[in-house]
């Protein structure tokens, strides 16, 4: 079994850093998460699915702490994510406690779909997403 979900895992992330996420990247209503690459430090923007609530995004990563985006929250938790075409800043907290697949059902049913098809680890994430001049904005005066 544990060689059948490497061989998933692997066919997968190379489609999509390959195929699928350089063509969504391009598409301009693509919701899209901007992290902070753990070691060159450069922006790195990854194609997914979530949905905002409030002051929330929600999104369900497929592989877990597998995923490279994963990897990069965990090092810095500062995000930007897309939506509609406009970016939002916020910080993102990994919640390994939430029940991913009822997560799931709130979410988007094309994107929950392909998660729960080709997922092997799934994992809750929450963005916090700031309101300019808040505590969490670090444009905001700290006076």
């Amino acid at each position: 079994m544990a060689r059948h979900t490497d061989l998933r895992f692997r066919a997968t992330t190379a489609l999509q850093r390959h195929v699928v996420n350089p063509l969504a990247r391009r598409m301009p209503f693509q919701i899209l998460l901007e992290t902070t690459g753990r070691v060159s430090g450069l922006p790195r923007r990854t194609p997914l699915g979530g949905r905002r609530v409030g002051d929330v995004f929600w999104l369900v990563s497929e592989f877990g702490e597998r995923s490279q985006y994963v990897r990069n929250i965990q090092a810095d938790p500062r995000v930007r994510v897309r939506l509609r075409g406009r970016w939002h800043e916020g910080t993102a907290y990994l919640l390994p406690d939430d029940d991913p697949l009822a997560r799931l059902r709130t979410l988007p049913r094309g994107n929950s779909a392909a998660v729960r098809l080709v997922g092997t680890g799934l994992l809750t994430v929450r963005v916090d997403l700031w309101r300019r001049g808040t505590a969490g904005d670090p444009t905001a005066d700290s006076a």
